[in-house]
C-alpha cells in the first residue's frame, strides 16, 4: 500500500485527492509542519529537504507533490491520465503552469488575509498579488472559454492539479467573479465528491 506523509492542510492535500478520486486505498501518515515534525530526524532519513509530502510506493520515494500526482495518474489513474502524447504534455504544461504562475502569489494572499499572525500580514502584498494573477486568471479563463475541462471533455490530471491551487482562492477570499469560465470549472472541480472526501482526513 502507498504511503503518504504530510497533512490534508498542505500540498499533501493534492496527492489525497488524486488517490481518492481513483478510488486508491493508501496509508496517511500524519506529518505536520506546524509541529515541526516535518524535521525530526526520522522525517528527514526520507525527504531530506524536509518538506511535505513525501510519496512512498515500494521501493520508489518521492516528493513534490506535483510529480506525486502525475506519476499516481500515470501509473494508477486510468482515463484520469492521458494516452495521447500530445494530450500528455498539455496536462504536463497546465501542472507546471499553475506552480509557476499561480501558486506562490496566491499561496501569500492566504499567508496575508488568513494563516500568519495579523500583526505579520502585510496588506501591500495582498494587493500586489492580486494585480499579479490578473493575468494568469485571464489566460485560464479564455483556455476555458467553451471548455467543461481543460482537456477535451473530461476531468483529468491537469484539471486536478489546476484546482488544487487555484481552490485557495476561497480561503485567502479572492473573488474570481470576473473570470466566469474558470469560477464554474472550479467548481465543478471542488463539488466532485473526491475533493471532499479529502478534505475531511
Amino acid at each position: 500500500m502507498i504511503k503518504l506523509y504530510g497533512i490534508s492542510a498542505s500540498r499533501t492535500f493534492r496527492p489525497m485527492w488524486l488517490m481518492e478520486e481513483i478510488g486508491m486505498e493508501y496509508e496517511l501518515i500524519p506529518v505536520d509542519f506546524r509541529k515541526g515534525e516535518n524535521r525530526t530526524e526520522e522525517y528527514l532519513a526520507i525527504n531530506p529537504n524536509g518538506k511535505i509530502p513525501t510519496m512512498i510506493d515500494g521501493n520508489l520515494v518521492l516528493y513534490e507533490s506535483m510529480a506525486i500526482n502525475l506519476y499516481l495518474a500515470k501509473r494508477y489513474g486510468g482515463d484520469l491520465y492521458p494516452d495521447d502524447p500530445e494530450q500528455e504534455a498539455i496536462a504536463n504544461m497546465w501542472s507546471y503552469w499553475v506552480m509557476t504562475e499561480v501558486e506562490h502569489s496566491l499561496l501569500t494572499i492566504l499567508l496575508n488575509t488568513r494563516l500568519l499572525p495579523e500583526k505579520q500580514r502585510k496588506p501591500e502584498k495582498i494587493e500586489r498579488n492580486q494585480l499579479v494573477l490578473e493575468k494568469p486568471f485571464t489566460v485560464l479563463n479564455d483556455a476555458l472559454k467553451g471548455k467543461t475541462y481543460l482537456i477535451e471533455e473530461a476531468f483529468s490530471v491537469a484539471d486536478l492539479n489546476v484546482a488544487s491551487v487555484i481552490s485557495w482562492c476561497r480561503p485567502a477570499r479572492v473573488n474570481i467573479k470576473q473570470w466566469p469560465n474558470l469560477k464554474n470549472w472550479l467548481e465543478r472541480c471542488i463539488t466532485r465528491p473526491s475533493f471532499k472526501i479529502a478534505t475531511k482526513k
